[in-house]
């Protein structure tokens, strides 16, 4: 089925060290194809730029690299992307709301500190709720905002949520605060439906949201995919159950036709550890 009713596509990476074009560029479906032929997007092409976060092992903040450059045709991208490492990823491939500009501070993710989040879908008529929405913030949440996406707005209010615990997040903490950001924001911006697909990483734990408040039920859609380690062998990429602690892999769609991938469950958040266990929670609206 189709999501016809959000914008852009993310991938949320948690688990034994992988390059970058293992997510970006190789899968089948991968996130770069899917910048000019989504499967399950309405609108095929998001190409309003795009961006990567990933964490190094020898330090605890987040690289990252954002451009309004299309993902296809960026040959940066495609150089340094089997060349880098991570254990943690977050990537993002941007369709831009009519009304928001496409400009490099509108681009995921969106890193503060030690933390790194994208959003994939809308606050409910966000041009008339940005006002409020604002107001609803603590000086520390609005002094973090660069853009004027509704994404970045959102990850204030997660900001808000956590307080001032940098480097003491638990993946629970995380979770915690995305549901709690979501309940906020949503229940100011009444307007229209809201639609809140969101990753969230501190690079030693994550958490992700799938949550909307439609009153038909519909939410954009959302993978999970449970392994020991994820490798790409050849043209295949897959997760192989031996070797490593455990690994996660979220993506708004499959990125290949590897058995285990999952629908994310609607209206449930995720807490992620870095040993790979992962624990869903209903999220009250």
């Amino acid at each position: 089925m189709r999501d016809t009713k959000s914008m852009c596509r993310f991938v949320a990476y948690l688990g034994e060290p992988v390059s970058l074009d293992a997510l970006l560029l190789r899968p089948s479906n991968s996130l770069v194809n899917q910048s000019f032929d989504a499967k399950e997007f309405r609108l095929r092409v998001n190409g309003d730029g795009f961006g990567v976060a990933w964490y190094p092992q020898a330090r605890a903040e987040p690289v990252q690299f954002r451009t309004v450059n299309p993902a296809w045709s960026n040959q940066n991208l495609r150089s340094l992307a089997p060349a880098i490492e991570s254990h943690c990823v977050l990537a993002h491939v941007r369709a831009a709301s009519p009304h928001l500009a496409v400009v490099e501070t509108n681009c995921h993710p969106f890193v503060f500190e030690d933390l790194a989040f994208c959003h994939n879908g809308t606050i409910g008529d966000f041009r008339k709720s940005r006002r409020e929405l604002l107001r609803g913030l603590t000086d520390r949440a609005f002094d973090s905002i660069r853009g004027t996406t509704d994404s970045e707005l959102l990850f204030a209010y997660v900001l808000d949520a956590l307080g001032e615990s940098s480097g003491e997040q638990s993946a629970s903490d995380l979770a915690a605060a995305l549901a709690e950001a979501a309940r906020r924001v949503t229940a100011i911006a009444k307007r229209k439906p809201s639609y809140l697909n969101l990753a969230l990483t501190n690079g030693g734990a994550s958490a992700v949201l799938r949550f909307s408040t439609d009153p038909e039920g519909t939410t954009s859609s959302l993978y999970v995919h449970r392994g020991r380690r994820y490798a790409c062998i050849g043209d295949t990429c897959r997760m192989i159950d031996e070797g490593g602690v455990g690994t996660t892999l979220v993506a708004s769609e499959r990125l290949s036709d590897d058995p285990g991938w999952e629908r994310f469950p609607a209206g449930h958040v995720a807490a992620i550890s870095a040993d790979g266990n992962l624990v869903f929670d209903a999220v009250a609206k």
